[in-house]
């Protein structure tokens, strides 16, 4: 059916090339007249184009002079000329499509072209490899070429300062790691001043080995990580300072909002208490913080029910079904607080302070193109995620390789045993073997054996791949046999030494095969590059997982019946393709969870976006007064409304506006309830904005204009960065027990959608409150200086470092006595508080 298709319609992706082929063409075309160009003619043309880029002219339009312009500078400066097929690849590459080009095809030079036609915008092009040495190899290698035609080269290593990598992101084309770029990105979005960051807005990417970095790795997070936690001290002494504060004399108490407010006597006391001046000034903002959430734990949070004590933990109860939230914390620090009322063990915070996935980061690009020698078995994936398609760029002379059938063998000790006798033989004649394991076990169990028979070999894998480059580059010389897992090899090529190709080639041996048929590929693709001759075989037994996961037990019977032993292989076409379905089953599945995942992480994109967006504006912002003054307005309006819904206004609660308006933006006294009469809502915000303009006034007269605009972002700042902080915190809680609602029939992404909405919007109004308190209430420093709300923090890449770290118990501490105080701070006896 599919043949007939074909014949119908003609083949999807032959027809894409012949279109390609057309602007080929065009360039081979020009090569004469390039040619008579003196280098400095050549060079003068990049200027000549990036005018002509100006003055509106598009870079489809310059595409086919400017790539013949590379050409000539490549076969100048490098000593190669690009084949056909390498200029079809720079085409596709342009398109923003992924150029499929087996090994040894030149995709490192195929990317010049389009690098450079790109970067005659000025916005700055990337080129992402899978690890530095490439990308340190490549910048080198090609960046010779771009220096010759005017442009410059930036490397971007993650040994570099900040002062290094901004020097190296505006150059013309940088190179570097996917991780690096990622990480600066997050980085970038957590600076306080401008001249801090490092990367241009992201334009074009050019992602080398692109299944590897955007679907292997696409279910990687890029965390930075710092040491958040804040002082269980300081929860402790906030508890024991609340509990002694009296209900109306040193704070109120609003049921609806189920806010708490300390007053003027309590704001007294809280001084007193931790001999300080000024509750409000900014050194104190931590201290306040916890005060305020001491507070609310001990006067709105009520155990039994909106959390229970079980096990030493505090959980959540849900208001709405009455469940237990197990897995949920409290937002803000009190989480905290509660624990150090119920004199439990106090947990850190939140560690993370900024991560995005793969996925949507190089989705932020304008535009994104890659190359691999393994990616039409992905193609639905790149087109439903990237947007990107996928084209097979034909070899540039015929593959000679020769790929055996799979050979299946009972059990695992005799697949392992043919496999070593394979190597020995091809080993004793010569003909250099590489060996492809999936674990790194097996890669060591195939050298213990092989150290057995006497049989001189390499062993590439996780544990020692700094010596990756030097051991793949030697892999295709006289009788060299290399083992290695399937990181080894990306991006190097396997060149054949003297007499190899009379051998047959580099022989490659599969181990097992891989769930994705693209990985299996790959490993074959190291063998027959460039029209060498060469060899692969996969040696498969019953017993690898694949092979057990997906129906082997009626093969394993007949082979049984047929009375077959250890040392005889079943070669079938039939098995190969069983195998075949098998890997497809299972790359659907992985498809399926890639998706979900971005799913749910999409949510947390379009919140990042925002922040990032106006955390931005406020960098940049000359003057935050008519933004904060924003703030303010919607902290009265919530306030206001909040008091005011009832129909009649005789039960409007004025006596709480009040007490909110005058212990958080105003000083005592100066609105009262009679202000308030007779008034409708607007006519009361309009009055206590204008008494706080006034306010905000004598402040900026009591400064230089310049420390008051330094002091709204220091506010500002402070408050967002910790916030969001806190936010992805709960967000990752959120996520890790939403699989669970399922189980109530409902929608568990589409809950999490909703819930994360709701999240963030409490989170935005959190900071409009504190900012609004702080600016208000806050005696300005001359010595304002804006810092960092975690120090210390570090990168780290999905690992042990995103799971969630396991809580300990609380456990009575052995040397308590029964009539010592009590540890939760209560001031209580022990006998008589926890002792109970």
């Amino acid at each position: 059916m599919r043949g007939l298709l074909k014949k119908v319609f003609g083949d999807g992706n032959q027809r894409q090339l012949n279109r390609l082929q057309q602007t080929v063409d065009q360039i081979e075309a020009l090569e004469a007249d390039i040619e008579k160009l003196s280098d400095d003619e050549l060079r003068k043309k990049t200027e000549e184009f990036k005018e002509r880029y100006q003055k509106g002219e598009s870079l489809d339009d310059m595409l086919v002079e400017a790539y013949a312009v590379v050409r000539e500078g490549s076969k100048r400066v490098l000593g190669m000329r690009p084949f056909l097929v390498q200029l079809t690849g720079a085409v596709t590459l342009h398109n923003g499509d992924i150029a499929e080009m087996k090994t040894g095809e030149g995709k490192t030079l195929a990317s010049t072209m389009p690098a450079y036609l790109n970067a005659l915008t000025g916005k700055g092009v990337h080129i992402i490899t899978v690890n530095e040495y490439l990308a340190d190899r490549d910048a080198n290698d090609m960046g010779k070429l771009f220096e010759f035609l005017g442009l410059t080269v930036g490397l971007n290593l993650n040994s570099m300062s900040k002062e290094q990598k901004r020097e190296a992101y505006l150059a013309d084309i940088t190179y570097g790691t996917n991780n690096e770029f990622g990480f600066d990105y997050l980085r970038d979005n957590m600076v306080l001043y401008k001249e801090q960051m490092v990367q241009r807005p992201l334009h074009f990417a050019i992602i080398d080995e692109v299944d590897s970095i955007l679907i292997d790795e696409a279910r990687t997070p890029l965390i930075i990580s710092g040491s958040a936690q804040k002082s269980a001290t300081l929860y402790q002494q906030a508890n024991s300072f609340v509990r002694t504060l009296k209900n109306e004399e040193d704070y109120t108490y609003d049921e609806k909002t189920k806010g708490v407010q300390l007053t003027e006597e309590g704001i007294n006391k809280a001084e007193n208490y931790f001999g300080i001046e000024n509750l409000f000034d900014l050194n104190h903002v931590t201290l306040t913080h916890h005060v305020n959430q001491a507070l609310k734990a001990h006067v709105s949070m009520h155990r039994d029910t909106d959390y229970v004590v079980e096990d030493g933990q505090v959980v959540i109860v849900d208001q709405f079904t009455g469940r237990l939230m197990k897995g949920r914390r409290y937002s803000d620090g009190l989480h905290q607080a509660i624990e150090a009322k119920e004199g439990l063990e106090i947990q850190n915070e939140s560690m993370t302070l900024a991560s995005i996935t793969f996925q949507n980061f190089f989705r932020m690009y304008e535009k994104l193109a890659g190359m691999t020698g393994t990616a039409k078995t992905e193609e639905e994936e790149f087109r439903n995620i990237y947007n990107m398609d996928v084209i097979v760029i034909p070899t540039n002379k015929p593959i000679v390789r020769e790929d055996k059938p799979d050979l299946i063998y009972k059990t695992m000790e005799g697949k392992f045993n043919a496999v070593v006798e394979e190597i020995k033989q091809r080993y004793e004649k010569g003909q250099p073997v590489l060996v492809g394991t999936v674990a790194v076990e097996t890669s060591e169990l195939i050298s213990q054996l092989l150290k057995k028979k006497g049989v001189k070999h390499n062993v590439l894998n996780a544990k020692n791949h700094y010596r990756e480059a030097e051991i793949i580059e030697d892999a295709g010389q006289r009788g060299a046999v290399t083992i290695a897992t399937n990181m080894a090899g990306r991006g190097t090529d396997i060149k054949l030494g003297e007499g190899v190709k009379e051998l047959g080639g580099l022989c490659v041996i599969g181990t097992e095969r891989h769930e994705s048929r693209r990985i299996d590929n790959q490993l074959r693709g190291r063998s027959g590059r460039q029209g060498d001759p060469g060899v692969t075989q996969f040696y498969l037994s019953m017993e690898d997982e694949l092979m057990r996961r997906f129906g082997s037990d009626n093969m394993r019977a007949m082979m049984d019946r047929l009375g077959m032993d250890d040392s005889q292989p079943i070669e079938s076409k039939m098995v190969s393709r069983a195998v075949e379905s098998a890997q497809k089953r299972v790359e659907g599945n992985n498809f399926d969870a890639r998706k979900t995942i971005l799913s749910y992480d999409d949510v947390l994109r379009q919140q990042r976006e925002i922040i990032y967006k106006q955390r931005f504006d406020v960098i940049e912002s000359d003057n935050l007064r008519e933004i904060i003054e924003q703030m303010i307005r919607t902290s009265v309006e919530n306030t206001v409304h909040s008091h005011t819904q009832d129909d009649l206004d005789d039960n409007w609660d004025l006596k709480s506006i009040v007490e909110y308006l005058n212990a958080n933006l105003l000083s005592p006294g100066d609105i009262a309830e009679n202000d308030l009469k007779g008034k409708d809502p607007e006519e009361m915000i309009e009055l206590t904005m204008a008494k706080i303009k006034e306010k905000y006034d004598q402040k900026e007269e009591d400064l230089t204009p310049e420390q008051m605009r330094e002091f709204e972002k220091v506010i500002l700042l402070r408050t967002v960065d910790t916030k969001w902080m806190d936010h992805i915190d709960q967000m990752d809680q959120l996520r890790q027990g939403i699989g669970l609602r399922a189980y109530g029939q409902n929608d568990p992404l589409r809950e999490y959608q909703m819930e994360g909405f709701a999240m963030f919007e409490a989170m935005v109004e959190s900071i409009n409150e504190e900012v609004a308190r702080y600016v208000m209430k806050a005696q300005i420093r001359e010595n304002l200086q804006r810092e960092e709300v975690v120090k210390d923090a570090k990168a780290v890449s999905g690992g042990d470092d995103a799971k969630p770290k396991v809580k300990k118990p609380f456990k009575k501490a052995e040397d308590i006595g029964r009539n010592d105080p009590c540890p939760c701070g209560s001031g209580k006896k022990y006998k008589h508080c926890h002792g109970r």
